[in-house]
């Protein structure tokens, strides 16, 4: 894994953002991004889990399908994924299954992660595609989001 470069910065200050309006909304704060290799912002989103009833609506997959929608294509050679946490097995799978060139991500998830933790998808050798992989950017920042929310979710 790589170590990150104050470059990936300002677009993880933008999946911040996604993070803290999905906080609003009730949503545990996740958000991601979804840059070209001309570095455009192609699709943001943050979790809308309770919004759509939708298990699966982590903001890493809505800004996927998002951003292979405006593209009008499957995979999104060449672009890379910003996502304040470390994703899931489900969010990583869908990360090789659009061929997504590079991942960054802000806060390491011990318990839910699947990238450097728990099934470590991209470290199975029968696993079919390789991203790039950036973890740790912004991670304090990333981590502060999630521990704010669960903390005033405790107090209520």
């Amino acid at each position: 894994m790589k170590k990150a470069s104050q470059f990936l910065f300002p677009f993880m200050d933008q999946a911040l953002e996604e993070a803290r309006a999905a906080a609003l909304r009730g949503e545990i704060p996740v958000g991601a991004i979804v840059v070209s290799a001309e570095g455009e912002c192609l699709a943001a989103a943050g979790n809308e889990v309770e919004a759509q009833k939708d298990a699966s609506a982590h903001a890493e997959i809505l800004a996927l399908r998002r951003a292979a929608h405006r593209l009008g294509c499957a995979r999104l050679t060449g672009c890379t994924l910003y996502v304040t946490l470390e994703p899931c097995a489900m969010c990583a799978a869908a990360i090789g299954l659009f061929r997504v060139k590079k991942l960054v991500f802000g806060a390491y998830d011990p318990k839910g992660g699947g990238i450097d933790h728990g099934a470590q998808v991209f470290q199975r050798s029968s696993h079919f595609f390789q991203p790039e992989i950036i973890g740790g950017v912004k991670e304090q920042a990333c981590r502060q989001v999630l521990v704010e929310f669960f903390h005033h979710l405790r107090l209520s």
